[in-house]
């Protein structure tokens, strides 16, 4: 069951990355392609540990590609509110 629902959080994950893509194509806008990043790691997380499924005690190792996704966000909006 957790296999499955590591799919489909995969799978949520990248289609957001695709629509914020998208966004990103039609407006020329930098937030949406930070946050299409960050959610294409998000994709890759939850992939890899659906695909590898890593016992309890090397699971960490996991998460650092989660946590370059929130730092792609926190850049993202670093980012935003520097140009205003």
């Amino acid at each position: 069951m957790a296999v499955f629902l590591n799919g489909v959080a995969a799978c949520a994950a990248a289609v957001a990355a695709l629509m914020f893509g998208r966004f990103w194509q039609d407006t020329a806008d930098r937030l949406f392609l930070w946050f299409a990043l960050a959610f294409s790691m998000f994709a890759i997380n939850y992939a890899a540990i659906g695909i590898v499924q890593p016992p309890e005690e090397a699971r960490h190792w996991f998460y650092l590609i989660r946590l370059i996704g929130f730092v792609l966000i926190l850049a993202a909006v670093v980012d935003k509110n520097r140009e205003a």
